[in-house]
């Protein structure tokens, strides 16, 4: 399988082997219904160096249950039923169109995890780079089925699903245009359910799909050994602060922490190399420094080379 066959386009990118991972800020509904706290993750996935950030998108009166619907909880706007709550951290057609704004001002792609089909027609009013699918909406046959219409990159994440229920799932999407996420949906994740080796079986079972990350781990270190496993996408919650009230600011990273995490992504994606084995410029030097030896090898190309040439008669 050439690597060109598990690539991807992103917008004006292309995820998968042989092109740098493709890092997402999730935002989720971390905003909690704020505009202005949207906008400033938006600044502080573009200031760390994201290539995107997603949020989530819900028409409340399908993904609510009509049973939760009038169930009241304690928020930070009062005490309110279940069903208003959901309205009050969704964002409309307006505050996207800002957000789609500011991100095209901020050069920084932006796409979202629709959870039903309507949300799906709602995002196709603007042109994003894919979709996303949340692991919980992985058996939703219907939803994926309207994402593999759209024609654009689908992104998979396979938190809490069975080898079974992926391989379903990647039937219903076709693999042709999708992008697989191994993730653990546990908020924060414990560092021994991570099980980051399924990104090695995802890559072997998927041979023509690129294979990524979504963690919901605290701490960054795991992340970066899912990118040295060999995941080409990577995607973490964000957060301008985890102690802000929501279920997912705890497992989430805050801009210092992001900024740190973009950064030594790179390091590593660069440190990986190309796998060939050869002497470098740079330890040449050494070599004739510290190896005291030279050995019955001839070493450099030109020498090599020399020994493969045959014999003058």
């Amino acid at each position: 399988m050439s690597p060109a066959q598990r690539t991807r386009p992103l917008g004006t990118k292309t995820a998968g082997p042989g092109h740098p991972v493709y890092i997402t800020g999730e935002i989720g509904i971390n905003h909690n219904g704020d505009l202005d706290k949207a906008l400033a993750l938006i600044d502080a996935a573009a200031d760390a160096g994201c290539d995107a950030v997603k949020f989530q998108k819900r028409t409340p009166e399908i993904c609510t249950p009509r049973d939760q619907w009038d169930v009241e909880r304690d928020t930070p706007w009062g005490r309110m039923t279940y069903i208003d709550y959901r309205h009050r951290v969704e964002f409309g057609e307006e505050e996207y169109r800002r957000i789609d704004e500011h991100c095209r001002e901020r050069g920084i792609d932006w796409f979202a995890s629709p959870w039903d089909t309507e949300a799906v027609a709602f995002l196709e009013k603007f042109d994003l780079p894919a979709h996303k699918v949340a692991s919980a909406s992985l058996t939703d046959d219907e939803l994926l089925r309207a994402l593999r219409a759209t024609g654009r990159t689908v992104i998979l994440s396979t938190g809490m699903s069975t080898p079974k229920q992926i391989r379903h799932a990647v039937e219903v999407l076709g693999s042709d245009n999708i992008l697989l996420c191994h993730a653990t949906s546990t908020y924060p994740a414990k560092a021994a359910e991570l099980n980051l080796r399924v990104i090695h079986t995802l890559q072997a079972e998927y041979p023509n799909v690129p294979i990524g990350y979504s963690g919901h781990e605290t701490g960054l270190q795991t992340t970066l050994a899912a990118v040295a496993l060999g995941a080409t996408f990577v995607e973490r919650h964000i957060t301008l602060d985890r102690a802000m009230w929501g279920s997912d600011q705890a497992a989430s990273v805050e801009p210092g922490g992001l900024q740190r995490l973009v950064r030594d992504i790179r390091v590593v994606e660069e440190s990986l190399g190309d796998g060939v084995k050869r002497v470098y410029e740079s330890e040449l030097g050494p070599m004739r420094k510290l190896r005291r030896v030279a050995g019955v090898v001839a070493q450099g190309d030109r020498e090599q080379a020399a020994d493969r040439e045959p014999a003058a008669v």
